[in-house]
């Protein structure tokens, strides 16, 4: 409990990780709300699976450069003041969207939004990162992953429920109303991180070729976009499989639900063994259960049968999920957060725009079960590439003996 509430001079009072997990609820339910439709909204323009993952594509092509290019902004800048105006800007656009009807309307705030979702994924996890002692941030990355799920658990309930009931469009109404609760609570606990760079690096190139030079930075790069890579699949390709299958959108909802209880019951489980043994076995062990999942899937008709499947596929999941940044921020020299933590988080945008693409291009030759056997091998690629990890404690960066 001291973990969330402290108590100075005889009052009670939450922590700062206390407060960002509160405030991480709220924004996960708006993402998981519209994320959890976003796929469907955007097949309701195109009418084709294989177009919503060019266009989906595209966008995480838009927020590959983002993240180069807003380096210099997330280094002269507080974090606490931006975030607060990126979490009242998606408020508003969120509200927006239940307004559009034209699709080019649509790619315009739809980009948009991905720039400013760049920022607010680097503002929020730096601020983590500095408000966390050093030999607590992967048991606080944990809490704020377990909160996050929560809300993974929350909003795709909701928005199946909102998008059974009234309509999909009306999801973003829903999805508006946290992110603007979540901007309050942002400004009422009065999160302060005023730390910025001395030196602003400008140059997008240099800042490309800097961070992508260093060997382990590219080990922690690929195992942590195969989280988004897996994501991918069960956010936008399995909520259209599911449909097709002529299921309700309830059922998305539903099975989005299960994808995420493993996460809540686990990631901090897990986050807390891994401060204390090492990052190489978690990373391994969780590729090689999604990975051979992912296989079975192939096997399998039943659709039922299939998504109880991907759900237990979220326990490797876990082991993987709140780790894989903290282990980023330990291999990390002295004051590399504000310059290199905005193009780690390219490999959100690599990774969902192969998960999008790749299996967008099978659909075109072969049928859907084929996505599950090119899912298989790309995670046990991955879990490959965790075995040359370093095995990183708290801080203490130890080479395995080989």
């Amino acid at each position: 409990m001291a973990i969330f509430i402290r108590k100075k001079q005889e009052v009670h009072a939450f922590t700062g990780i206390g407060k960002l997990s509160i405030i991480s609820l709220f924004i996960g339910i708006s993402i998981a709300l519209v994320g959890t439709i976003w796929a469907v909204y955007v097949d309701s323009f195109v009418n084709n699976i294989s177009l919503v993952g060019f266009i989906t594509g595209a966008f995480a092509v838009i927020s590959f450069f983002s993240h180069f290019a807003i380096i210099p902004l997330i280094e002269k800048s507080k974090k606490s003041s931006l975030l607060s105006k990126v979490l009242f800007l998606f408020a508003f656009f969120y509200l927006f969207f239940y307004f559009v009807k034209d699709f080019y309307v649509f790619l315009l705030i739809g980009a948009l939004m991905i720039i400013l979702q760049t920022i607010r994924v680097t503002c929020f996890g730096i601020i983590v990162k500095d408000k966390s002692r050093k030999n607590k941030l992967t048991r606080n990355e944990g809490i704020i992953y377990t909160f996050f799920n929560i809300a993974f658990v929350i909003g795709p309930l909701l928005a199946g429920f909102v998008a059974n009931r009234f309509s999909v469009n009306a999801v973003f109404i829903v999805a508006s109303f946290f992110a603007f609760t979540a901007f309050i609570l942002f400004k009422a606990f009065k999160i302060i991180d005023c730390h910025v760079s001395k030196k602003i690096n400008h140059d997008m190139k240099k800042n490309f070729f800097d961070f992508f030079k260093d060997k382990s930075r590219r080990i922690s790069y690929v195992i942590s976009g195969g989280v988004n890579l897996w994501w991918s699949l069960i956010y936008i390709y399995i909520p259209l499989f599911i449909i097709r299958s002529q299921l309700s959108e309830l059922w998305v909802g539903y099975f989005l639900f299960g994808v995420a209880v493993p996460l809540i019951f686990l990631e901090y489980r897990f986050a807390n063994k891994v401060s204390k043994i090492g990052f190489i076995k978690t990373f391994m062990t969780g590729y090689l259960i999604v990975a051979v999942l992912a296989l079975t899937c192939f096997f399998v008709s039943n659709i039922f049968i299939i998504l109880a499947l991907l759900v237990l596929a979220s326990v490797g999941m876990a082991m993987i999920e709140p780790t894989s940044e903290a282990y980023f921020f330990n291999i990390l020299k002295k004051d590399e957060a504000n310059r290199f933590y905005s193009p780690y988080n390219t490999a959100i945008d690599v990774n969902y725009l192969f998960g999008k693409i790749l299996p967008a291009i099978l659909l075109i030759f072969l049928p859907f079960k084929f996505v599950f056997l090119l899912f298989a091998f790309l995670m046990f690629l991955i879990f490959l590439v965790s075995s040359k990890a370093k095995n990183v404690i708290e801080g203490k960066s130890v080479q395995l003996k080989k």
